[in-house]
């Protein structure tokens, strides 16, 4: 029966694997940029477009069937 050697298994652990953590750094970058975009949006309000016409088949008013209040 050979004998295991100890020394020669742990080099080869997962989490002595740089590519691991090169890529568990990245993971972690992108989900905090995911959560600071979503920050950023839910702070600025969109404002309206002012055109005459759909802009890439995107109506520019919303669709709805109130009207606006009549001004004196």
């Amino acid at each position: 029966m050979p004998a295991t050697n100890t020394a020669q298994a742990a080099p080869s652990t997962w989490y002595r694997q740089p590519i691991v953590w090169l890529g568990a750094m990245l993971f972690l970058a992108s989900l905090a940029g995911c959560v600071w975009m979503i920050v950023l949006g839910a702070r600025h309000a969109d404002e309206p477009v002012d055109a005459p016409h759909a802009v890439f088949g995107v109506p520019s008013s919303s669709h709805n069937s109130h009207k606006p209040p009549a001004t004196p």
